[in-house]
């Protein structure tokens, strides 16, 4: 039996794909919230990147008074250490597994994909990918943080220990505060994976010079 892949927006390039970016998108978000992106990151057109951008599903949230939204996983409180619910990070990261292998077996090598995710999807890629078996191109974090980082020395597996990360985060972010992306970033650095950490004059959000620079390693990493 097939598995249902979630739904996504899809941008292909003009000519047949090399490389894909699966991106997450936030809390409330869908997939279209970051299409736009696409021709501002301004890649050059023979790198032939395909962006999926795929949609969380509706689940009652919560800190939201139990409204229904798309949510990567339910948020039952705004602590630090609790945020994050375990179980459905789990979940989220086996429908983007499940997608990741799609795109490996229509014929784009995994270390041609790069997993990216804003604040909620930022804490499934940085849940999956340390703990994916096959080596990915690169994994951007934007305004995220970790869920349960105590389990990362145990649940780690080595394919993806050298593969370059991008942490990003607003300093005026009052929605993820600095300091839970910065002590992602240190769990990463401390259980040597090959992260880099950067701030920007922001808030909860995405900045042009923010997107300057993921089109820089975009390219890099994907080269």
């Amino acid at each position: 039996m097939t598995q249902q892949l979630l739904p996504c927006v899809e941008i292909n390039p003009s000519s047949a794909p090399k490389a894909c970016v699966i991106w997450l998108h936030g809390l409330g978000d869908s997939g279209h919230g970051f299409a736009p992106i696409v021709p501002e990151l301004k890649l050059p057109e023979s790198m032939a990147v395909k962006f999926i951008f795929p949609h969380a599903p509706e689940i009652p949230v919560t800190i939201n008074n139990g409204m229904r939204m798309r949510a990567w996983y339910d948020i039952k409180s705004m602590a630090f250490d609790r945020r994050a619910d375990l179980a459905g990070v789990k979940a989220s990261a086996i429908k983007i597994e499940q997608l990741i292998n799609a795109q490996i077996e229509q014929g784009i090598p995994a270390n041609k994909i790069v997993l990216a995710g804003f604040s909620q999807g930022g804490v499934v890629s940085l849940h999956l990918a340390p703990r994916f078996k096959h080596k990915l191109a690169g994994i951007l974090a934007l305004s995220t943080y970790m869920c349960e980082p105590a389990l990362l020395a145990d649940e780690a597996v080595e394919a993806n220990r050298n593969t370059p990360v991008m942490m990003a985060h607003g300093e005026l972010d009052d929605v993820v505060p600095v300091a839970m992306g910065s002590a992602a970033y240190k769990t990463l650095t401390d259980n040597n994976f090959n992260a880099t950490w950067q701030t920007y004059q922001m808030q909860h959000n995405v900045c042009m010079q923010e997107l300057t620079d993921i089109s820089a390693w975009l390219q890099k990493v994907l080269s």
